[in-house]
């Protein structure tokens, strides 16, 4: 076909009948791409049959697409045909160069299998060889959807697809971004599932600013507004398609909504009132870090935690990584009976182990890590996951990041926190869980923390992220060899929710009971609470 000459309109093909298929070039040959008939510019007739056999390429007919209630008339406009390829029936979707000789066809199987044939490297998307440029373009994720878009507007107005899905779109685009840069503005109408609405936005940004809008639908694609009886919706979704930004980027003007609508932010309190005064509670989409010196007793305020999240019928995801299941169960158990079960089971009756069974461990709404040691981050993350979208687990509890930080192999420390505090933040913002992280601090100069020196962030052992990450951080502290060995100190050292920080109250452990009471301030104690501009 000749390529020195341009488009000038649709006419009807005298061969085939089809009514504006045929194309008329400056130079006066035609190309009908209904039934692939060539006529020269001094008028000979050929067809394109040669080539279309060299490349493997096989021909169907014109018929209507009765599930997909697509018209007849619509897959001739575009090529789309209906035949047999080694006995197997297909749907046939052209694809053509730009001089407008068919290189590739995708053909689709009734199972929804593809295969190429020909050399689609050569090819434009589909659909383009019918437009040359204009004021608005449509492009979708699949030929089908093209074929929709383009009926719903009467066949009118340029739409045209990418060829090989989502995984493929920004290659596509690339490819063809000099013959998309002749409309002003580029409507991207792919599915509205995560992959889609991911590559929607992947290829609105090869475009120059403003340029690229992002359509939105009420059903997963196109042609299934089509099949619902929603063509109106496809329409003012063209419309109505918002000018792609970059992530992070919003207008001011979009905020009023936002601004005017009182936020009712929910949380769960903890097991202490003091601590509840400072915090104002623990919030999904929070990750609270505990820290403390070795041997401070992380573990036992953790199972009060726990305890009382279950207590409050929430349902929790446990991981001890420094206990095995056995341990962490009779924990929570010993807490519900008030007695130290781990130490022994001495005068406790069957029936109410049982019933301090049920209403913890087995309570069906706590779910444990049945591992013991170093875990390697990543598996850890796909467990934490499962957790949170598998089993419905609204908090997240991890015992400890040295732990998994020891996992991920030889390095440098600093580096291994940052990457996994990195993880965990991500996890928390995907998940929309409520995550509390154990985590030790490094030794401090002079007095240790064994011996009741004071927290602070400075002190979080590896790397700032630990602190930049946490939405809240607790510290605590006790005097193992003092006076008073059986009392910590709770201190907020970071609270992003409303600022304030310092000592949020005492805790007396019973060793009666293995429990964790609040009590008043000991006379020993002299500081007052305080609220502080934030560190990070």
């Amino acid at each position: 076909m000749e390529s020195d000459s341009n488009f000038v309109q649709h006419i009807p093909c005298e061969k085939c009948g089809s009514s504006d298929a045929n194309s008329i070039y400056t130079d006066g040959h035609q190309f009908c791409f209904a039934c692939n008939t060539h006529v020269k510019g001094d008028g000979t007739v050929t067809e394109v049959e040669t080539k279309k056999a060299n490349l493997g390429l096989i021909t169907g007919d014109y018929q209507d697409l009765i599930k997909r209630k697509i018209r007849e008339s619509t897959c001739r406009k575009y090529g789309y045909q209906v035949g047999d390829y080694h006995g197997q029936p297909v749907q046939i979707a052209p694809y053509f160069d730009t001089s407008g000789q068919m290189v590739a066809q995708k053909i689709r199987f009734p199972n929804k299998d593809f295969k190429i044939l020909g050399d689609i490297s050569k090819a434009q998307l589909f659909g383009a060889n019918l437009w040359n440029q204009g004021k608005k373009i449509v492009i979708t994720e699949g030929e089908i959807d093209a074929l929709t878009v383009s009926q719903v507007q009467g066949n009118k107005w340029p739409v045209c697809s990418i060829p090989n899905g989502a995984q493929g779109a920004t290659k596509a685009i690339k490819r063809n971004l000099e013959a998309l840069s002749k409309f002003e503005e580029i409507v991207l109408m792919f599915d509205m599932d995560e992959a889609g609405q991911r590559a929607a936005r992947e290829c609105a940004e090869l475009f120059e600013a403003g340029k690229a809008k992002v359509a939105s639908l009420p059903y997963k694609d196109a042609n299934e507004c089509l099949q619902q009886g929603k063509e109106d919706a496809i329409i003012q979704a063209i419309w109505n398609a918002k000018t792609f930004r970059p992530d992070g980027v919003i207008s001011g003007s979009d905020l009023w909504d936002q601004i005017t609508c009182e936020e009712t932010v929910e949380a769960i309190s903890y097991p202490w009132a003091e601590l509840n005064s400072l915090t104002h509670g623990a919030r999904k989409g929070e990750l609270v870090t505990l820290t403390a010196g070795s041997g401070i007793g992380k573990s036992a305020v953790v199972r009060e935690i726990t305890h009382h999240l279950l207590q409050k019928n929430e349902t929790v995801g446990l991981l001890m990584l420094e206990e095995n299941p056995k341990r962490t169960a009779l924990g929570l158990m010993g807490i519900e009976l008030n007695t130290p079960l781990h130490i022994s089971k001495e005068g406790i009756s069957d029936e109410e182990m049982h019933r301090a069974f049920s209403n913890t461990v087995g309570s069906g709404r706590l779910y444990l890590y049945n591992h013991f040691g170093s875990s390697d981050i990543d598996n850890l993350i796909s467990r934490v996951r499962y957790l949170a979208k598998g089993c419905g687990c609204n908090w997240i509890i991890l015992d400890h990041l040295s732990i998994v930080v020891s996992g991920l192999g030889d390095g440098d420390e600093r580096r291994l926190i940052d990457n996994a505090m990195t993880m965990l933040r991500t996890l928390v913002e995907e998940t929309g869980v409520g995550m509390f992280l154990v985590s030790h601090l490094k030794r401090p100069e002079g007095k240790g923390h064994e011996q009741g020196a004071m927290t602070s962030l400075s002190q979080l052992r590896g790397s700032h992220s630990i602190a930049q990450l946490s939405d809240m951080v607790i510290g605590l502290e006790r005097d193992q060899q003092g006076k008073h060995p059986n009392i910590t100190t709770l201190r907020v050292l970071k609270n992003r929710f409303s600022g304030e920080t310092g000592i949020a109250g005492y805790l007396s452990y019973d060793r009666e009971t293995g429990r964790l009471f609040e009590i008043d301030e000991p006379v020993f104690k002299d500081e007052t609470r305080t609220t502080i501009e934030q560190e990070f």
